[in-house]
Order: structure tokens, then C-alpha cells, then sequence
């Protein structure tokens, strides 16, 4: 108990998550997370693919090409859902955080715990759907199974993101905002095509979006094109993340002293 305070309590804040959650098995967690990805993997890249065919540039199967990408997508999710609506709840409605006030658990501990149990989660969806991108045939290199530890990254930017919304958000309705960001965010970085179809100032705009890099770390993993580039891919997430996580913490500090 001595180590709790420097720790925050935030093992005890994941391992609560983990108890609530222990009706569902994780790989049943993983076929919801993965459900929405599947259909647009089968409708985009089997359906449209047999159109497109090969990737220009890239030289390989559509489906393959937007298979990454999709991973990155349903970790962002999964973390974003555990950290959007779900914290909102507790924290506005339950009262659950301001309860864990009296026991030893501390602010940070609280931030960093549900942070933690975010990135945990998007680590079962992201196994998930690695599974059927392996068993659909569209493992184009063996490092794509770092795509997954990639993930991440991707887990950490957006579930700190996530929190720092749920503590600002106003009402149900706030969230709204946040799918206006998040679905085009979704449909323009990269996501279904290369990034040199855009020119100019737009190209310049996606490039900057997280997601842009998430999914540019995936494929690059997945696709066994590994260079510099993905490392600065790296370096911008845990920026983000970092970033996020600073003002989710301040807000919590401001919101748990009311």
C-alpha cells in the first residue's frame, strides 16, 4: 500500500473495470469491436476491390490495403468508446469518481487507470481483427503482427482524447461533436485510398490529422514497408496522447474539487 500514492491507485481502477466486465469473455468484446470493421473490410475492400484491384503505388490487393487501416480504426474506437459516453456517465450521472475521493485512489489514478483499461481493451480488438485479416488471406508481411502493438499508440492518443471530452462535455449531446470529427476524420485520412491523391494545402491538412498516423503506422507494419517515417508516425501519437492526457488531467483536478 505504501507504493499507492506515487501509483495513483490506478491498477485498482482497471482491475474494477475488469470485474464488472468478467460476465463477458474477451474475445466475445472483441466480436463487437470487430463487427462494423468486418463489413466495411467485406463491402470496401472484397466488394470495391474487385474493381480496383491493385493499389497504384502500392502493388497490392485493395484489400489489403485498407485492411491496416481498418485495425487502427477499431482500436481507436474501442478506446474511444471507454472513454467517451462511458466515463461521461460516471463521472456526471453515478458519482463514481467523486467516490473514490475518500479512498486512497487519487486523481491521476483514477485519469490514468480508465486510460489504461481503454488501451487494454483496444489490445483484445485489435487481436480480434487481426485474427481475420489473417485468416481472410491479407497478411502481405510477418510484421504485421506489430500492427497490433502499434495499435497501441493508437489506443493511448485517442483514449486520452476521449477523456479530456468527457470531462468537458456538457450533456449526451456534446458527443454528437465528436462524431462530427471523428466520421470525417475517419473517411479522409487515408483510410480507403493513398495519401497522394490529395494536393496542396489538403494533403497538408490530413497529413496533420491523428488518425492519418495511426493508420500510416499500421500499414507500413502490416505491409513491410518500415522506414524513418514511421517512427516520426510514432513519436506524433505519443505527442497527441501526451498532450490530451495534460488536459484531461487538468480538467479532472478542476471538475473533482467542485
Amino acid at each position: 500500500m505504501s507504493r499507492l500514492p506515487a501509483a495513483g491507485g490506478a491498477h485498482l481502477v482497471v482491475l474494477r473495470n475488469v470485474w464488472v466486465h468478467k460476465g463477458g469473455t474477451p474475445w466475445t468484446m472483441a466480436l463487437f469491436s470487430v463487427y462494423e470493421p468486418i463489413l466495411y473490410l467485406l463491402a470496401m475492400g472484397v466488394g470495391v476491390g474487385a474493381l480496383v484491384g491493385r493499389v497504384p503505388g502500392v502493388d497490392v490487393p485493395y484489400a489489403a490495403f485498407i485492411a491496416p487501416a481498418l485495425l487502427a480504426t477499431a482500436m481507436m474506437n474501442s478506446a474511444l468508446e471507454e472513454t467517451t459516453q462511458t466515463v461521461y456517465g460516471k463521472l456526471a450521472f453515478d458519482r463514481y469518481y467523486h467516490s473514490l475521493l475518500v479512498t486512497p485512489v487519487t486523481i491521476r489514478g483514477m485519469v490514468a487507470g480508465e486510460l489504461l483499461w481503454a488501451v487494454l481493451r483496444a489490445l483484445v480488438t485489435g487481436v480480434g481483427f487481426l485474427v481475420v485479416i489473417v485468416a481472410f488471406g491479407l497478411a502481405r508481411s510477418p510484421l504485421v503482427i506489430l500492427a497490433v502493438p502499434a495499435g497501441l499508440l493508437t489506443a493511448f492518443a485517442f483514449g486520452a482524447a476521449g477523456l479530456a471530452a468527457a470531462a468537458y462535455a456538457r450533456g449526451w449531446h456534446s458527443f454528437q461533436y465528436v462524431q462530427l470529427v471523428m466520421l470525417p476524420m475517419f473517411l479522409f485520412a487515408t483510410t480507403f485510398y493513398p495519401v497522394t491523391v490529395y494536393t496542396g494545402w489538403v494533403r497538408v491538412l490530413v497529413e496533420a490529422l491523428p488518425l492519418y498516423h495511426a493508420i500510416e503506422l499500421s500499414r507500413g507494419l502490416a505491409l513491410g514497408e518500415v522506414g524513418p517515417g514511421l517512427l516520426l508516425n510514432a513519436a506524433y501519437l505519443l505527442a497527441f496522447g501526451g498532450v490530451m492526457l495534460a488536459v484531461a488531467q487538468a480538467r479532472w483536478t478542476t471538475l473533482m474539487a467542485r
